[in-house]
């Protein structure tokens, strides 16, 4: 059984999502009998993930700009601290529409996730690069 560990975010290399998304995994190995991971996505001004569902419960907390959101079809504004849930296969995205970069913390009721598109039904592991 793994021990205890201190994950230091400056030492964790970003995952590059396209279009200068870059995401941070803060759980990079997942601990025995831990059943979630965790991280931090960044957005430059103007950018946006595609509308996704996934196979788990997701969380996610706005902590840097601003963004909307789309949930059950709809837009709403996300500030500072907002926080949605998502039910595995709703699908949703975020969209940085601030003149500044975004970031969300993210966290998924799962160690293994998947992001599913519904305009084509293709189904990608979760740091799949946007195309």
């Amino acid at each position: 059984m793994a021990g205890s560990n201190l994950i230091r975010f400056a030492d964790e290399s970003p995952i590059v999502r396209g279009d200068g998304i870059e995401s941070i995994r803060l759980t990079p190995q997942p601990l025995d009998d831990q059943d979630f991971v965790m991280g931090i996505t960044s957005f430059p001004p103007g950018t946006d993930i595609r509308l996704h569902s996934h196979n788990c419960v997701e969380q996610v907390t706005l902590i840097e700009g601003e963004a909307l959101v789309e949930l059950n079809g709809r837009q709403m504004p996300v500030r500072r601290y907002d926080t949605t849930q998502v039910p595995a296969g709703e699908p949703h995205r975020f969209v940085n529409d601030g003149d500044s970069i975004m970031r969300i913390l993210w966290v998924y009721g799962s160690t293994e996730v998947t992001r599913t598109f519904p305009d084509t039904g293709e189904t990608v592991g979760q740091f799949h690069h946007q195309s």
